[in-house]
């Protein structure tokens, strides 16, 4: 299975912007799709999943302002992000595997990663 994580850039406060992971040798919906991010000099910390139901959970963080969903047309996962802080400055790598409910927010769960997308959110 291969990830391609696509669609970071620069941008505002308060501005919006969609990353997009595209699968292939394997299903979305076959697998639970995460995204995680790494700021520098930080661990990797879970940002949000759909899991293969459905279902979708979300850190802290960023519940209310990030939306993740995939198209199984498309076999592409995407984490739709709005209100963007500062703090939200990282690279977005997303991530598939079929972690148990009370793993899903650890990285280790997760058999395949894509390169990450760079996410700059400026003051």
């Amino acid at each position: 299975v291969q990830l391609q994580a696509s669609g970071g850039g620069l941008v505002q406060a308060g501005g919006s912007l969609r990353i997009s992971c595209a699968v292939s040798g394997g299903t979305v919906r076959t697998y639970g799709m995460a995204w995680f991010r790494q700021a520098p000099g930080e661990g990797r910390e879970f940002v949000a999943t759909i899991r293969a139901t459905s279902t979708t959970h979300y850190a802290d963080s960023i519940k209310g302002r990030f939306t993740i969903s995939r198209d199984s047309a498309k076999n592409t996962v995407y984490l739709q992000m709005t209100d963007l802080r500062p703090e939200d400055t990282a690279e977005y790598l997303c991530a598939a595997g079929t972690p148990i409910l009370s793993a899903i927010r650890s990285p280790s769960m997760y058999r395949y990663w894509g390169q990450g997308t760079l996410v700059t959110v400026s003051s």
